[in-house]
């Protein structure tokens, strides 16, 4: 089962493969949103869409490898498994090496995209929780004072607190109470937490 708040958009222009996957898909329990074409799921796109996509690489007009490549330059996080008839294995690997999540020839047996699918949805609730605490994170740094985020920077390279006053031309006391500040504001307690918070969103 999926989230509730995740949606398997399938882009294919075959109606009834679209009208069998969705037959399928909601048979599971899944939430469905169909397209006949690239275009029309790109003008519906939004850039909380949760879920996976299943997308068709040949279609007429915009193909699937050129969805994915404009998703790309969108920044969509979105899982792709890529729908690949005879033949365009080649192309689906292609699209893999620039980030799809996956791909399933046709024909396929159901329970094989099922579990494409399932994998898809887990990876998008891993990137969805990487993008939430990404932006606690972000959120805390912008609370930081500029000084506080100097003294931080010097304390994540390693330096000690005699060594970042003698820098910043400050008092050890005054090092000390920015450290804590710092500490207290990233909801940190030791140096390695610190170090790894800075790490995640640089």
């Amino acid at each position: 089962m999926s989230n509730p708040t995740q949606t398997i958009f399938v882009v294919d222009d075959d109606e009834a493969m679209r009208d069998s996957m969705t037959w399928l898909l909601e048979g599971e329990g899944y939430r469905v949103a169909c397209f006949d074409s690239a275009e029309n799921f790109l003008k519906a796109r939004r850039d909380d869409m949760r879920g996976c996509l299943v997308l068709d690489v040949r279609m007429p007009e915009m193909s699937g490898l050129e969805l994915q490549e404009k998703l790309d330059a969108l920044g969509s996080q979105l899982p792709v498994i890529f729908v690949t008839g005879h033949g365009d294995v080649p192309m689906a690997v292609s699209a893999l090496q620039r980030g799809a999540c996956d791909f399933i020839e046709k024909p396929f047996h159901n329970e094989d995209l099922l579990s494409r699918i399932q994998r898809a949805l887990e990876l998008d609730n891993q990137l969805s929780a990487r993008r939430q605490r990404d932006g606690v994170i972000s959120h805390r740094l912008d609370q930081l004072t500029q000084r506080e985020r100097e003294v931080m920077q010097l304390v994540v390279a390693g330096k000690l607190n005699k060594q970042i006053a003698d820098e910043l031309n400050i008092s050890m006391k005054t090092v000390e109470a920015h450290r804590a500040r710092v500490m207290e504001k990233m909801g940190v307690r030791t140096l390695a937490e610190l170090v790894k918070a800075v790490m995640m969103v640089n």
